[in-house]
């Protein structure tokens, strides 16, 4: 059973394995979300989207339905 971004909790650190989605991956990629780089999961917004995750110490916000398409390893 593979996991994703969206299911990690606050705290969580995971590597990112590759993406369920060709074109958001791609989008994805060119925001530095590498595969085998490790991503961590800032916080939630009040209202539950978007997200803030951290790669290479920088933080991005992502869409909830961008960051399921982001597969990880634990």
């Amino acid at each position: 059973m593979s996991k994703n971004v969206a299911e990690m909790l606050p705290g969580e650190t995971a590597v990112i394995a590759g993406f369920t989605d060709e074109q958001t991956g791609l989008k994805l990629l060119e925001m530095g979300l590498l595969p085998g780089t490790a991503i961590r999961f800032n916080f939630t917004a009040p209202f539950g989207d978007p997200i803030c995750v951290s790669v290479s110490d920088v933080d991005l916000s992502l869409r909830l339905e961008e960051a399921t398409t982001i597969t990880i390893i634990n």
